[in-house]
């Protein structure tokens, strides 16, 4: 490695991305390629730094395979920060065994943070924490010392441990002070006004209050009948009755939930349910027969009793019906979540990420850019979906992955 190559590596490491390209912008040898490639993807500009990544690894000489690993390791990073979902996982996980093999530990780590980072992202959490088992005991730089700590603390959070997502936060932020990457110290900063984010809405007798993560996590615990709006699910002392894929059976839970102890009339839930104006004899037949299947799903864990006007929730050996709500009333709140992100999805990613249909979060994605809620740029299969941040909303509750007790 000639001085200029190894000067604008030095630069990348600690985050200065124009001080490295000066040394290797005029270059088009194999390792300025490469290197110029990673500047360009840490400027944002992706298109051009996945050719500059791919003309370095056709350049690179068969027994270069270290590096021809490095740049897949840095194509994936590019595919996962664009939300490209479907990057094969088979050629990062051949990347990362060429690193360890040759020695390589430090890389090869980066690319072991990149594989738990998406599997974060799709949810997969119990996946990834047998990851971690993989993850080496030597000594590692500042900066992927934070990023280890990132991945923790994002396990952490999903899981509703807010005391351990806030030291390994405490542990990411000491670690990029040390690494002296400003990029990277904010990325823990935005981490950490998470745990203080709005995380759901608890809805009881009428009333709503806000819950942070740590109050999410004791309503779960507690003994009370938990329809969990966030998930799609209904939740006591350990039971739960998944309804993800029965929405019309959900809507009339949450719709009986939310009027508890009273009763919900008739009309209401056909409206809720199948959003019948003028409802005539064939939709309250439909009626009797969802909250026949009602019943049956929620006999472990509450009953349904016909009323004179309607229908009420009966649960069963608790005195308390809680409705666990999105932090906003949104109806496509699980996009907005991905997409307050702040990166660029496209909509096969979406889809990916939320386990969904790509023409449910086409219409989804339609509808918000109709209402000012998401904006798309580009076209075809570059075309990505964007949104501002909106303060205290979307929460990490909203991501996919189990909550506990799923």
């Amino acid at each position: 490695m000639d001085a200029l190559i190894a000067a604008a590596a030095r630069a990348l490491a600690t985050g200065d991305i124009l001080g490295a390209l000066k040394r290797v912008a005029l270059r088009e040898d194999a390792p300025a390629l490469a290197l110029r490639g990673i500047a360009m993807a840490q400027l944002g500009d992706f298109p051009r730094a996945k050719s500059l990544l791919k003309s370095a690894a056709r350049a690179f000489g068969p027994r270069e395979a270290v590096a021809r690993a490095r740049c897949i390791v840095a194509e994936a990073e590019i595919a996962l920060v664009s939300r490209d979902l479907g990057w094969p996982e088979a050629s990062l996980a051949a990347a990362r065994a060429t690193l360890e093999a040759r020695g390589d530990h430090v890389n090869a780590t980066h690319a072991l943070h990149l594989e738990l980072r998406r599997l974060l992202l799709l949810g997969r959490l119990d996946e990834a924490e047998r990851q971690l088992g993989a993850f080496p005991t030597t000594p590692l730089p500042p900066a992927l010392r934070a990023a280890h700590a990132m991945i923790l603390a994002g396990i952490a959070m999903r899981r509703l441990r807010a005391g351990a997502a806030r030291a390994s936060l405490g542990q990411a932020r000491l670690a990029a002070r040390e690494s002296g990457i400003t990029a990277l110290a904010a990325e823990v900063e935005s981490a950490a006004t998470l745990l203080d984010a709005p995380a759901a809405r608890l809805i009881t007798a009428g009333t709503q209050r806000v819950l942070r993560i740590g109050d999410v996590k004791a309503v779960l615990a507690s003994d009370a009948l938990v329809v969990d709006a966030t998930r799609n699910v209904v939740r006591k002392a350990g039971t739960t009755v998944p309804l993800a894929t029965r929405p019309v059976l959900f809507a009339l839970i949450r719709a009986l939930a939310q009027a508890w102890p009273g009763d919900v009339p008739r009309d209401v839930l056909l409206a809720r349910a199948f959003g019948a104006r003028h409802a005539d004899e064939s939709h309250r037949a439909r009626l009797r027969v969802e909250i026949g299947r009602l019943r049956a799903m929620l006999r472990p864990l509450a009953g349904i009793s016909a009323t004179e006007s309607g229908f009420v929730l009966k649960p069963r050996r608790t005195r308390e019906v809680v409705v666990l709500a999105p932090p906003a009333d949104e109806r496509h709140a699980a996009v907005l979540a991905l997409l307050a992100d702040g990166e660029a999805w496209s909509s096969s990613a979406l889809s990916i990420a939320l386990g969904t249909s790509p023409r449910t979060v086409q219409r989804a994605l339609e509808e918000l850019a109709a209402a000012g809620k998401a904006q798309a740029f580009g076209n075809g299969r570059a075309r990505r979906w964007i949104t501002p941040p909106v303060p205290g909303f979307p929460t990490i509750l909203l991501l996919p992955g189990p909550l506990p007790g799923s």
